[in-house]
C-alpha cells in the first residue's frame, strides 16, 4: 500500500511539475509545430522543451572523456582500413587504472571507449569475430581492454559509455564480410547463442534484420550487458567506405539499447549531437532546444548541425518539431585522435583545455576531450600532466562559491536544483556579507522543470555607489559561465533583458580564477604594423580560433620596450598595433602587479616598399631577388620556416648576396640552419660585418620541404 501511495504522490508532482504557470501547456522532450501556429505560439512552445531524465544526467556529467585505442594507435594512422593483422595490435601492458586516476584528477565524470572503430577490430572478448584483441598477442589473446576498463571506472567512482562504430571496413573488405552482403532481412533472436559462451543476462529480442545488423545487434548485447552500467551509446556518423547500400536498423538499435541501458543516452540520434567541429569551438549561444523537420523519435537518419545558430527565433518557426537536443563539444587532446608519438604531436596546454571547458560546459554544452593511450598501454605525461592542471583550475575556481552567505533570494542561492526563482520581476538583487574579489559568475535556469528561456541577460555590481554592468550574454540553459576582469564589490543584480515567456533562475554563484599575466607572441605585417598579443599555442590540429591566454585572463595591460631593455610599468603602454622599423622589441604582460614572462624579438626591415626581383624553381625557389626600395645597411637576417600542416623543415643551407645595380652580385655569406623539422622556431644568421646594399638574393643550394617567400624573411 505504502509502494502504491508513493507512486500516486509521485505522479501527482510530476503532473504539477510538468504544467506551466501561463496556459497550462505541458512540459515535453518533443513539441509538434501545427500548421498555422502563430510565431507567438511557437515559441510558447518551445519555451516548453524539456530534457529527459537521462538528458539532464548526461549534462550534469559537465566534463567527459572519450578513449582512441586501437591498432591506429600502432601504425600511426588516424583512420584504419580493417585489413590489418590484428597482431599489429602489439600491447605488452596496460594500466586503465592510471587514465582513470588521470580523469579523476582532471574531474571527469564519465569516459567512452572507442569499442570498436571503423577498422572493425574489437577491443572486448566478442563472440561474433576474431577481428580484434583476441587475435592479438595481448595476454595470450585473453585481454581485454573494456573489461580493464569497466573494473578501473568502479574503482575511481566514473561513469563507462561505449563507441561503435556503425562503419566497419573489416566487414567490408573480407571476402566473407557481412557489411553490404545483400543479405535479406529476416526474423532473427538476438543474441545470437554461441555454444560454450552463454550469457548471464537471458533477456531476449526478436528483428527482423539482415546479417550486418544481427552482427551489430549482437556486439551491442555483449558490450551493454557484460560490462557494468553503460551511461552513453556513441555512434559515429563517419563512414570512410560503403558497400551494397548497406543501411542500418536503427528502431532495433534503439529498442535493444533502452531496454538493456535504461540510463544511457544515445549520441548522434535523437538524445545528443555533434557540435559541428572537433576543435573545441563553441557556439556563442548554444541552444539546446532545437526545430526538427520530422519527429526525433521516429528518425533514423540525423544529419550534422554545423549552422552558426540553431536554435534562434527564426530557426524554430521553420521547424516541424521543437526538440531538446544538448551538444557535445569534443575535441583531442592531441593533434589527432589516435596517440602518434611524444615528440611532434602537439598536446593542448592547461590553459587551452580550461578554456573549452569554460566556453563548453559554461555555454550550456558538454565538453568530450580525447585522451589517447600511448603504445605502452598509459597516458603520455604530458596529457597527465595537462589533465591534472585543468582539473586543479577547476577545483580552485568552482570548488568555492563566493557568494556563500550572500543575502537574497534563497531559491537562488541554496545550490538546490530543483528550487527556482520565477522572473516575473525581471531582476534580482544579492548582497554580500562583506566586499568579495570575484570574476567569474555561473547561472543555470531550472530546465528540467520550465525548459530553456532567457535569451538576453546582464550582470552588474555595485562599485563606487552605483551599478556597473560587468557581463552581458545570451542565453543560460543549463549552465552559463560569465568571464569578466576581476572586480570587487559586496552587491550584485541580475537583469533579465529578454526571454521566452518566464525564466525560471535555479543558482547563481560567484567565483574567482587566478588569472596569470600571458605569455606574449608579436606579428609584424608588410607595412610594419606590430601587434602584441598573447601567444597561440602552436596546435595546428583542427584549430578553434580562440586566443585560450587571452580568454582566461582578462584585465592584463602590456608594456614594450624598443631597445632591448627590459620592460616594466613605465614602459610604453601598448593599446593598439604599433608600427615599429628594425628594432630590438621587449614586451611583458602585467595583471594586477604580477609581471609574466619577458617576450623579445629583433623585428626587421619595414617591407611595404619591396619588390621581387627575381625567383627561381617554382614553389620551391633556388633563388629569392628583392630589391629594397633603396640603400639599407643590413647587419644579417631571420627566417621564419613555415609550419602547419603539409610543412615539414624549409630552407637549410643557402647563400646571401647583394647588388647596387641588380644585375651584378656579389656574394657576403653562406649560410646553414639544422634541425628545422622537429624545431622550425624562428633563426637568425648575424653577418661578420655589415654590408650596405639595395638589392638582395637568396641562393638556396639545400631545402627539406616548404616554400620560401618574402613574407618568412626579415633583414636586420
Amino acid at each position: 500500500m505504502k509502494k502504491i501511495y508513493s507512486f500516486l504522490l509521485g505522479t501527482m508532482l510530476f503532473t504539477a511539475c510538468s504544467q506551466t504557470q501561463e496556459g497550462g501547456m505541458p512540459f515535453q522532450n518533443t513539441i509538434k509545430i501545427e500548421e498555422g501556429d502563430s510565431q507567438e505560439l511557437i515559441i510558447e512552445k518551445a519555451a516548453h522543451v524539456v530534457p529527459t531524465p537521462n538528458q539532464l544526467a548526461a549534462l550534469q556529467n559537465e566534463f567527459i572523456a572519450f578513449i582512441h585505442f586501437g591498432p591506429n594507435t600502432f601504425t600511426r594512422m588516424e583512420w584504419g582500413n580493417g585489413m590489418e593483422d590484428p597482431k599489429i595490435f602489439d600491447l605488452k601492458e596496460l594500466d586503465t587504472d592510471q587514465w582513470c586516476e588521470a580523469m579523476k584528477a582532471a574531474g571527469m565524470k564519465m569516459v567512452i571507449l572507442t569499442a570498436k572503430h571503423h577498422d572493425g577490430f574489437v577491443l572486448w572478448q566478442s563472440r561474433y569475430t576474431k577481428h580484434g584483441i583476441m587475435s592479438s598477442g595481448f595476454e595470450d589473446g585473453k585481454g581485454d581492454v573494456l573489461k580493464d576498463l569497466s573494473a578501473s571506472c568502479q574503482k575511481y567512482g566514473l561513469k563507462l559509455g561505449v563507441y561503435l562504430s556503425p562503419a566497419d571496413l573489416f566487414q567490408i573488405e573480407s571476402p566473407d564480410g557481412l557489411y553490404g552482403n545483400l543479405s535479406k532481412y529476416t526474423k532473427r533472436t538476438i543474441p545470437r547463442e554461441v555454444p560454450g559462451r552463454p550469457f548471464a543476462n537471458q533477456t531476449k529480442f526478436e528483428f527482423v534484420v539482415d546479417d550486418y545488423n544481427e552482427y551489430f545487434l549482437n556486439q551491442l548485447f555483449e558490450v551493454l550487458t557484460e560490462y557494468g552500467p553503460i551511461h552513453e551509446v556513441w555512434f559515429d556518423g563517419a563512414h570512410p567506405k560503403r558497400k551494397g547500400g548497406q543501411t542500418y536498423n536503427y528502431p532495433a538499435w534503439k529498442e535493444l539499447i533502452h531496454k538493456l541501458a535504461p540510463d544511457a543516452v544515445i549520441f548522434g540520434r535523437e538524445d545528443v549531437r555533434w557540435c559541428g567541429n572537433e576543435a573545441g569551438g563553441t557556439r556563442p549561444t548554444e541552444w539546446n532546444v532545437v526545430p526538427y523537420p520530422a519527429d526525433p523519435d521516429t528518425m533514423t537518419q540525423f544529419a550534422d548541425m554545423t549552422d552558426a545558430v540553431l536554435g534562434g527565433r527564426d530557426e524554430l518557426y521553420k521547424g516541424k518539431y521543437l526538440h531538446y537536443q544538448q551538444a557535445e563539444t569534443n575535441t583531442s587532446i592531441r593533434e589527432g585522435w589516435f596517440y602518434r608519438d611524444d615528440t611532434h604531436q602537439q598536446v593542448r596546454s592547461a590553459d587551452d583545455v580550461f578554456d573549452i571547458y569554460e566556453r563548453a560546459v559554461g555555454g550550456n554544452s558538454t565538453f568530450l576531450l580525447n585522451i589517447p593511450p600511448n603504445r605502452d598501454g598509459k597516458f603520455s605525461s604530458r596529457d597527465v600532466e595537462s589533465l591534472k592542471e585543468t582539473g586543479k583550475r577547476i577545483r580552485e575556481t568552482y570548488g568555492t562559491n563566493l557568494l556563500a552567505g550572500a543575502k537574497g533570494p534563497k531559491e537562488v542561492l541554496d545550490g538546490k536544483e530543483d528550487t527556482y526563482l520565477l522572473m516575473k520581476d525581471k531582476e534580482f538583487t544579492v548582497k554580500m556579507p562583506s566586499p568579495v574579489t570575484i570574476n567569474r559568475i555561473m547561472l543555470q535556469e531550472a530546465i528540467a522543470t520550465n525548459g530553456e528561456r532567457v535569451e538576453k541577460h546582464a550582470v552588474d555590481a555595485w562599485m563606487d555607489g552605483a551599478w556597473k554592468e560587468i557581463a552581458v550574454s545570451t542565453n543560460i540553459g543549463y549552465k552559463r559561465i560569465l568571464r569578466f576582469p576581476e572586480i570587487t564589490t559586496d552587491k550584485l543584480r541580475f537583469r533579465l533583458l529578454e526571454s521566452r515567456q518566464t525564466p525560471a533562475i535555479s543558482h547563481i554563484s560567484a567565483h574567482y580564477y587566478k588569472s596569470r599575466p600571458p605569455q606574449l607572441g608579436f606579428r609584424q605585417d608588410m607595412n610594419g604594423m606590430v601587434t602584441i598579443e598573447p601567444k597561440l599555442q602552436d596546435f595546428g590540429w583542427k584549430s578553434h580560433g580562440e586566443n585560450a591566454a587571452g580568454n582566461l585572463n582578462a584585465g592584463y595591460k602590456i608594456y614594450y620596450t624598443t631597445d632591448g631593455t627590459e620592460p616594466t610599468e613605465a614602459s610604453a603602454e601598448y593599446t593598439e598595433p604599433v608600427q615599429l622599423d628594425r628594432c630590438e622589441l621587449k614586451a611583458v604582460a602585467v595583471l594586477h602587479g604580477e609581471k609574466g614572462t619577458v617576450s623579445g624579438e629583433r623585428l626587421g626591415l619595414i617591407k611595404k616598399d619591396w619588390k621581387l626581383l627575381d625567383a627561381k624553381g617554382g614553389s620551391n625557389p633556388s633563388l629569392l631577388a628583392l630589391d629594397l626600395g633603396n640603400n639599407q645597411d643590413l647587419n644579417g637576417f631571420a627566417y621564419k620556416p613555415q609550419t602547419g600542416k603539409g610543412f615539414k623543415g624549409g630552407v637549410t643551407k643557402g647563400t646571401f648576396k647583394v647588388s647596387d645595380d641588380g644585375k651584378n652580385w656579389r656574394t657576403v655569406e653562406s649560410f646553414e640552419f639544422g634541425n628545422l623539422i622537429n624545431d622550425p622556431s624562428k633563426r637568425y644568421h648575424y653577418f661578420k660585418k655589415s654590408v650596405s646594399a639595395r638589392y638582395v638574393r637568396f641562393d638556396i643550394t639545400e631545402m627539406a620541404q616548404g616554400q620560401f617567400t618574402i613574407g618568412e624573411l626579415d633583414l636586420l
